[in-house]
């Protein structure tokens, strides 16, 4: 594999980076509530990176989903864009050919929006967990008000289910950039995908990679606004980033927002290339990127001090966002759990002393 990004990539990092800056401002879309520019993201292809060039999209790889998901990571973005992304890869998965080919296109070209909805009151994401039958509800649902169409794993199945067959109603949460759902199914409907669990769970992980992705740009912004701060913000007549205190937290946020990258790019490349070890990388990467969000985050609030807190400063959404993302599709101890079990299974069996030898007697110590 390349360990660094092809010219490709690097301008549609470059092109992300200048149309977010222009067009999505993070604060006014909380206080207005509005979702960003969706007609103009779908013109940027942005909603059909991952479909299939058959069905109106690009047809990229998740390497390229994930260099833009960095950069809205980034400029903080809020509205539905992951939640797409989740059903997408999800239609993709565990959809029929023609249902791919009635919601495939309508995605790409930003005509409909869509979401999934799994978790229970268990608020688990382990899917031996889901027991929902119709009628029953979802709770987090990520843009379930905004999306024309969800995606209800239950138990009997997957079901796609209109907006306008549920009662929605929102959550409260710490993170304003992206809005929770209750949703309650009265019935579930006959449009039934296919796929089964492993379907879900391959959507879960290219999903997951985009949020990584998310959090990576997100550390980066706070490591660049630190960076800067400790440059300008003066203390007994000298720079704070001239402080040893300061600088080892600012190398320390260095080290986790590249090891992250590192990972998450790593993930991307494996899912792209399926690769045997996809879901142990993918995991891999969660588990380390929802700690090291968090930690650059808390870095970050130290050095700014008492501006770090208040409302008036970016770095709080940021911080709020690391939260939430810490825990969405799993935190760092579910994944820690998951990379045992999956190392455990491709471990070769190793016969025990006490196990019976091929000529059926008994090993004896």
């Amino acid at each position: 594999m390349d360990f660094d990004l092809s010219k490709p990539q690097k301008l549609l990092k470059d092109t992300a980076r200048q149309f977010l800056a222009r067009e999505c401002n993070v604060r006014r879309l909380i206080e207005t509530g509005d979702d960003p520019p969706w007609a103009a993201i779908a013109d940027q292809g942005w909603t059909g990176l991952i479909v299939p060039e058959e069905h109106g999209g690009l047809g990229t790889g998740v390497v390229e989903l994930a260099v833009v998901a960095e950069e809205m990571g980034r400029a903080c973005l809020p509205g539905p864009y992951l939640s797409n992304v989740f059903a997408t890869a999800l239609i993709r998965a565990a959809g029929s050919v023609e249902q791919q080919a009635r919601w495939l296109p309508r995605i790409a070209s930003g005509e409909l929006k869509a979401t999934v909805a799994i978790l229970e009151e268990t608020a688990s994401w382990d899917l031996d967990a889901i027991r929902m039958t119709a009628p029953g509800k979802k709770l987090f649902v990520g843009d379930a008000a905004s999306a024309d169409l969800i995606f209800c794993v239950a138990a009997p199945g997957i079901v796609a289910v209109e907006r306008g067959a549920t009662s929605i109603e929102r959550m409260p949460s710490m993170d304003q950039t992206r809005k929770l759902y209750e949703v309650t199914f009265d019935r579930l409907g006959a449009d039934v995908l296919p796929g089964g669990r492993d379907t879900v769970r391959a959507a879960i992980d290219v999903a997951t990679v985009a949020l990584c992705a998310e959090m990576v740009g997100g550390m980066q912004w706070v490591l660049d606004t630190t960076v800067e701060y400790a440059k300008t913000r003066q203390q007994f007549g000298r720079p704070i980033g001239s402080f040893q205190a300061v600088q080892h937290q600012c190398a320390d946020m260095l080290l986790l927002t590249e090891s992250a990258r590192s990972a998450t790019y790593y993930a991307a490349w494996a899912l792209t290339e399926n690769d045997p070890g996809a879901p142990l990388a993918v995991s891999m990467a969660k588990a380390y990127c929802s700690d090291a969000c968090r930690e650059v985050g808390n870095r970050g609030v130290q050095v700014h001090g008492g501006i770090g807190f208040t409302w008036e400063h970016d770095l709080q959404i940021y911080y709020k966002r690391a939260k939430s993302s810490e825990i969405l599709f799993g935190d760092a101890t579910f994944h820690r759990e998951r990379i045992a079990a999956l190392v455990v299974d491709e471990l070769p069996h190793v016969p025990s002393r006490t196990e019976t030898s091929p000529d059926h007697q008994t090993v004896r110590a």
